[in-house]
């Protein structure tokens, strides 16, 4: 079996791209690509068959999983027991060290929705996440602003990226390799060992699950690998996103198939509003209102959230809230009424049991950890509340038609503004993008061309008045362009006019592609075949 780099090796990327982490990358492909292909041909037919009108409910085959009080998952690993707050955010250098800099406990390093999927982007991430653990990272930037890291960083945990993704730059006989064992496999091999001398550990956040086998999948992963590489089995620890409407629906079997590398579940909001349009949006009683109209404390939301806490907490693993996306702006009345709700938001998640919460900036930790702080005082977690009081139905979950709001001229208009600018800067190498004081990833940008596909699909009425068109979308579309292109050089205005086609062929076609990412990936981004590969 051979392999081929085709990305280009750029400055020190021979230090990742090694022949014994490339073997491993290949010895993980060989144990596992066939049963990644095949979970992905059964992702695509249980949509098509809710797009018959089935819906999901909780599995009656593992039913005495369930039911079954006896099993937890392992104890907190070293640096996971208080979780309180977390940082998310891309693995570009200046980031690294904010992030671990940043006061949070935890520091999501994202390869998956924060980052966009380039060569540079990916290779260059995993060296720096070397770069961190051997503190060698400080540097000054172009301004003259210098960055270096503190005495007391946070623990970093590895989010890949999801089993749909594959990655251009490295081949397996011919073919590209899985994204989410480049990511994992990359990180493991470099960085295992020196996490273990540092008294922490290799930790991992697995996104955009949807089945218990898919988390099998990931624990036969972690044990495959943790033999290959000579490490004790439940060194490996990963916390899984729910973020997927199926996902909800078998949040315990997750837990169990990973119960020995288990470190706990996490509210991953914004997916999990995308995958309820993506798989039951052709159903009218699934119509949502204006992205800004859903928030956490909607019934099928609340549901949501109460049942994982509910789950985490009877299993013995930490419950995470979700993200808060502001991002602090220099005008105080702007920052007065968004902290206000940041901390509501939070409030509520302590309140609610979770152990600990997402922020997307830095701005935001001393919000985050004030609440917790309030609510756990000396404790390092809840997990000692149960939420026997939970009672949360299948039918709560799919309670969509019970979400108060409207659908507005304006809600359109944010829609296609956020996404034709977020897949711009995608395009362009970026995968966290500032819009309108919030930080924007690929979820919020698949959640926002979700929308107008659905809203087009049953030509929802407008509270304005008229109705969602694709005249309307199109012209909206036409002017946000406009305005995004104007002052760009010709390279730059390219950009904006792909991030437009890419807009037009994922919300405004018949059908509802699954994800932007893939086929924008396949046509724009990643390294080119045509490059001269390194074989091995």
């Amino acid at each position: 079996m051979r392999y081929e780099i085709i990305g280009p090796l750029a400055d020190r990327f021979d230090e990742v791209l090694t022949p014994e982490a490339l073997a491993f990358l290949v010895a993980l492909d060989s144990e596992f690509a066939a049963r990644r292909v095949a979970l992905l041909d059964t992702r695509r037919a249980r949509r098509a068959r809710y797009a018959t009108g089935q819906l999901p409910d909780f599995l009656p085959e593992t039913a005495h999983i369930r039911a079954d009080p006896s099993w937890r998952v392992a104890p907190p690993a070293p640096g996971l027991v208080d979780r309180r707050v977390e940082i998310t955010g891309p693995t570009d250098r200046k980031m690294t060290v904010n992030a671990l800099n940043s006061g949070a406990r935890v520091w999501l390093a994202d390869f998956e929705d924060a980052t966009a999927p380039t060569w540079h982007n990916v290779i260059g991430g995993q060296l720096n996440l070397i770069d961190a653990l051997d503190r060698r990272i400080d540097f000054t930037d172009g301004r003259g602003k210098r960055y270096a890291l503190g005495d007391q960083v946070a623990t970093i945990v590895v989010r890949p990226r999801g089993w749909h993704l594959v990655e251009k730059g490295i081949a397996v006989d011919g073919r590209p390799i899985s994204a989410s064992l480049v990511d994992f496999g990359l990180y493991l091999y470099h960085c295992a060992r020196r996490q273990l001398d540092a008294g922490s550990g290799p930790y991992f956040y697995l996104p955009k699950l949807e089945t218990h086998r898919e988390a099998r999948l990931w624990n036969d992963v972690f044990v495959f690998a943790q033999h290959y590489l000579g490490l004790p089995v439940g060194t490996i620890r990963a916390t899984t996103l729910i973020e997927t409407i199926t996902a909800a629906l078998e949040m315990e079997e997750i837990l169990y198939e990973l119960r020995e590398h288990s470190a706990g579940l996490n509210a991953g909001r914004w997916d999990y509003i995308f995958s309820v349009i993506k798989n039951f949006g052709q159903w009218p009683d699934f119509v949502l209102p204006d992205r800004s109209d859903v928030t956490m404390t909607v019934p099928f939301m609340r549901a949501y959230t109460e049942l994982l806490v509910q789950t985490c907490h009877r299993r013995g693993a930490h419950a995470i809230g979700g993200m808060a996306a502001f991002i602090p702006s220099r005008d105080p009345a702007v920052n007065e009424t968004a902290l206000a709700r940041v901390r509501a938001d939070k409030q509520r998640e302590a309140d609610g049991g979770f152990d600990g919460s997402w922020v997307a900036h830095p701005g935001l930790v001393g919000v985050c950890r004030e609440v917790f702080d309030a609510t756990l005082g000396d404790r390092p977690h809840q997990l000692g509340r149960l939420r026997d009081d939970v009672q949360v139905t299948a039918a709560d979950l799919l309670a969509v038609d019970k979400t108060p709001g409207q659908v507005t001229a304006a809600g359109v208009r944010s829609n296609v503004a956020v996404a034709l600018r977020y897949v711009d800067a995608w395009l362009g190498g970026t995968g966290a993008v500032a819009l309108w004081n919030l930080m924007e990833d690929a979820a919020t940008a698949e959640i926002a061309r979700c929308q107008v596909w659905q809203w087009l699909h049953h030509g929802t009425p407008l509270a304005d008045g008229g109705c969602v068109t694709e005249d309307l979308v199109r012209s909206i579309l036409a002017e946000e362009l406009a305005a995004l292109a104007e002052g760009r050089d010709d390279t730059a205005r390219e950009r904006a006019e792909a991030a437009a086609r890419i807009f037009e062929d994922t919300a405004l076609g018949e059908d509802l592609p699954a994800f932007f990412t893939t086929d924008a990936y396949a046509r724009h981004l990643g390294p080119s075949h045509g490059a001269r590969p390194e074989q091995g």
